[in-house]
């Protein structure tokens, strides 16, 4: 879980951010509100689609906004000087809509904003809640002459490249459990189980090796000379000889994600599939290679992108990678058209694949921290075909 002190820290520099005149902060959207204060709402619960609002004062007050069911089926991590909670559903009275709920913890938290000059997170507002403060918030500010006015969603965006440590420390758990995960389907795919079966056993094994419930999911499915691409949820579809499994999954801890991938062959691998493969290799090696704060990312993928086509498969047909953290994917990103550039702190995967009709298909993948002078590896599954 995220840390009192990181959540503090991560506060801290986004005050840093905000212009002296702005004196608080609504956010709104679910990432940001844990990115701040540690609390989330259980993705597997009946308030899973709902919402809470963070409200932040320059002098320090951190104060959660929530109905009483969205308050009970959170995740236990929550670092808040205050509390609003509106009594939404007692088992005693008819419900109103839960966006007037949330709208009624906001009238009740005046106190902290009323009369100060405040900014709103757009995209994570609804109407009624920003018609409430309209009269004392901003929707977005200058940072100075030359630059494009920002959103409060913007800077908190840009914050969340650089990871803090009790980030990183779920990060890393999220790993494991998805090493535990491409561990069993090493052992497991065959000839003659479904991809269904396979996804079955890499989630027990995934949430075994976790210790909580939580999310697994991402491309499990099989390709062969007769459909050398596929993606998604497994179907029912029993594997063959020489077919090649892309076991491409997250692990979603507490909101934040693992994503590493590796192809599988059931039985013996075709010739053309082990080429194939080792083409893939050297272009995750190429791309790792350049990792480090300042690289341009449109350069990553042209390195892994040449790999390929040197081996005559053609160009990269997807990204090389991306950032990771709590969406899927974020900042940076690794394409030809890429005008992002790595960072220390960031968190990114790095995934080369090719697709090839009347063989089938092969993806790879690790993910990595950047660092100043290269990078950390943070996935340590095992990369091979059989």
């Amino acid at each position: 879980m995220l840390t009192e002190a990181g959540c503090t820290a991560r506060q801290q520099r986004l005050w840093q951010r905000i212009p002296e005149e702005i004196e608080w902060l609504l956010v709104g959207d679910p990432r940001h509100v844990q990115y701040l204060s540690g609390f989330r709402i259980n993705p597997v619960s009946f308030s899973a689609a709902e919402q809470a609002l963070l409200l932040l004062t320059r002098d320090g007050q951190t104060v959660l906004l929530a109905d009483n069911f969205v308050r009970r089926t959170a995740t236990e991590s929550l670092f808040v000087s205050d509390e609003i909670i509106v009594p939404w559903y007692t088992h005693r009275q008819s419900v109103s809509s839960r966006p007037e709920a949330l709208n009624q913890a906001l009238h009740e938290a005046r106190k902290y904003w009323g009369g100060r000059t405040g900014l709103i997170e757009p995209e994570g507002i609804t109407e009624l809640s920003a018609a409430t403060v309209a009269e004392d918030a901003a929707w977005q500010f200058a940072g100075d002459e030359e630059a494009e006015p920002q959103t409060l969603g913007d800077v908190i965006r840009s914050l969340r490249r650089s990871k803090d440590e009790d980030e990183l420390n779920l990060l890393r758990r999220c790993m494991r459990a998805c090493e535990a995960g491409h561990r069993r389907a090493l052992e497991f795919i065959a000839p003659g189980v479904s991809e269904l079966q396979v996804y079955l056993e890499v989630q027990r094994a995934a949430q075994q090796e976790a210790g909580i419930p939580c999310v697994v999911y991402g491309d499990f499915r099989a390709t062969h000379s007769h459909l050398h691409k596929a993606g998604g949820q497994p179907t029912d579809y029993v594997l063959r000889d020489g077919d090649l499994f892309i076991l491409d999954y997250s692990v979603v801890i507490h909101g934040y994600r693992s994503d590493f991938t590796n192809t599988i062959a059931a039985g013996t691998p075709a010739p053309a599939a082990v080429e194939q493969y080792a083409a893939c290799q050297r272009a995750l090696q190429a791309a790792e290679q350049l990792l480090c704060d300042g690289q341009p990312c449109d350069e990553i993928w042209m390195a892994a992108s040449e790999q390929l086509e040197e081996a005559g498969y053609g160009e990269l047909a997807h990204h090389a990678g991306h950032g990771l953290g709590q969406e899927h994917p974020e900042p940076p990103i690794l394409v030809r058209e890429s005008t992002d550039h790595l960072v220390a702190g960031d968190v990114i995967t790095l995934e080369p694949g090719c697709y090839i009709e009347g063989t089938g298909g092969i993806r790879i993948e690790h993910n990595y921290l950047i660092e100043a002078e290269g990078s950390e590896r943070l996935s340590n599954h095992e990369l091979r075909l059989s």
